[in-house]
């Protein structure tokens, strides 16, 4: 019978020989990592792991920082460890893929990981896996180093099994790391045990501590570096037929030189786009009689976003109308930051900027009912020209503590160190036509990040101006 053809390719590169294989094997010289080195942030973790440990006295928790995920074939997406992990560990490296903490039932963490392949005891791994060799992808720490980094008990990741192999009471937080909850029978929404491990740590980071705050604000400065960054590249963007892709790279490579990247996918939307709430394909050309919305942040190398949105002229002045709807929002959005200080509730900033906007739309004669009306809770009219919430919890996630129960988050106050987003904005779609012709297709939205203070809020993005003509003076000076 012929050979029949070969219909795996597999790798492209060439076999290994016998020869190769024994020239790699030896004379590596030693390359440990400084001795004194520590994750940023060192001496803030163990009162959150403690935190942790005292909600689940008895109980043994594992947190995964995930898996890759496969992009297309044989390429990952680039890896970002779970922030639940990050925020217990301060590890928030590619080369964490498959670690998991564990908080033993006496509340000591242990840290189980891969540990870097020791070249001198006949391992190949370092030159002939391409997703965890550090020929491909990059040193690991080994478990000693791991160990100082950390100050955390270390472990192979390997003896990972044995945890399941008897009756200690066991939470993991499911759907990040599918091959332990495999391991642990596990399906990917886990059982209830498991989704209060998760609430659990989205409530430890409602309140962030010093060294957060530091990050975020360092992460804020940067992001208001990128806008320059944005508005700088405005001449040349006008002129490419993709012009908003043109000044995602602009931001995008400011994040890049100055953190991770981006905290979230940026938002690049000129014209009638802005009114698509979450518009990433940022492949439309510009128009200089239209506005630009730039919702973007700059992620840290500690995994801290800002989340910041600036609507811009792209001729540099705001048209009348233009002028009208964004004087409107900022209106709305200041109402909104005057609520914020501890003991308020989290969402009267929202309400206090809706009330705002629905009086605005109705003096425009656009609601076909009152303003009152269309605030009652069973009409929301108004919400037809603004859909979406004013602001949420910024971390480490753009939307921080996702997890947390509505009692604590949604319907809970405010609590100084708490970090969150105020963006209230206005859509009036291009198709709408219960709008008049000059406001269709107008889409703003000015988005802030604050602190909660012990007497108020401060705010955090205030190096970007805010005000019309704050704007328009702001673009003059970094325009050529």
């Amino acid at each position: 019978m012929a050979d029949q053809p070969q219909l795996n390719t597999g790798s492209h590169d060439l076999p290994v020989t016998p020869a190769l294989e024994a020239f790699m094997a030896g004379q590596w010289a030693a390359t440990p990592l400084p001795a004194d080195r520590r994750v940023p942030g060192h001496d803030w973790f163990p009162a959150r792991r403690a935190g942790l440990a005292a909600a689940f006295p008895g109980e043994r928790l594992l947190v995964p920082a995930g898996q890759l995920k496969v992009r297309s074939n044989d390429c990952d997406y680039r890896f970002r460890p779970y922030s639940g992990y990050a925020h217990l560990t301060g590890l928030t490296g590619e080369e964490q893929v498959g670690h998991v903490l564990v908080v033993e039932p006496d509340g000591e963490p242990v840290l189980y990981l891969r540990p870097r392949s020791d070249r001198a005891d006949g391992s190949a791994e370092f030159y002939r896996d391409r997703r965890y060799g550090e020929f491909w992808v990059g040193r690991r720490a080994d478990l000693a180093e791991a160990a100082r980094l950390t100050g955390l008990r270390t472990a192979h990741l390997d003896d990972l099994p044995k945890l399941f192999t008897g009756s200690v009471p066991t939470r993991i937080v499911a759907g990040v790391d599918p091959v332990l909850d495999a391991l642990a029978g596990r399906a990917a929404s886990g059982s209830a045990a498991d989704g209060q491990l998760a609430s659990a740590l989205s409530e430890l980071r409602l309140i962030k501590d010093a060294w957060e705050v530091e990050q975020l604000q360092l992460s804020v400065d940067h992001t208001a570096r990128g806008f320059e960054d944005v508005v700088r590249a405005l001449p040349a963007a006008l002129r490419h037929h993709r012009g908003e892709r043109w000044l995602e790279g602009a931001f995008n490579a400011r994040a890049r030189a100055e953190g991770n990247g981006t905290g979230y996918d940026t938002i690049v939307a000129s014209g009638a786009h802005a009114c698509v709430l979450h518009w990433i394909r940022n492949d439309g050309p510009l128009d200089p009689s239209e506005l630009l919305l730039l919702d973007a942040g700059v992620e840290t190398d500690t995994l801290y976003t800002a989340d910041i949105t600036r609507t811009l002229p792209l001729s540099g002045t705001f048209t009348s109308a233009q002028r009208d709807v964004y004087e409107l929002v900022l209106a709305a959005q200041n109402a909104g930051i005057a609520t914020l200080r501890p003991g308020a509730s989290f969402r009267d900033f929202h309400r206090a900027g809706m009330r705002v906007i629905a009086e605005g739309l109705a003096d425009w004669g656009v609601l076909p009912v009152s303003a009152a009306e269309a605030l009652h809770e069973d009409s929301g009219l108004y919400r037809r020209y603004t859909l979406c919430s004013s602001g949420h919890m910024l971390g480490l996630d753009v939307h921080d503590c996702a997890k947390a129960r509505a009692e604590t988050y949604l319907d809970g106050v405010l609590e100084e160190g708490m970090v969150l987003t105020v963006e209230p904005g206005l859509y009036l779609q291009p198709d709408d036509l219960t709008l008049p012709p000059a406001l269709r297709g107008i889409g703003v939205r000015i988005e802030d990040d604050l602190v909660i203070t012990a007497d108020g809020a401060r705010l955090m993005s205030d190096a970007l101006p805010r005000t019309p003509d704050a704007i328009e003076s702001w673009m003059a000076a970094l325009l050529p």
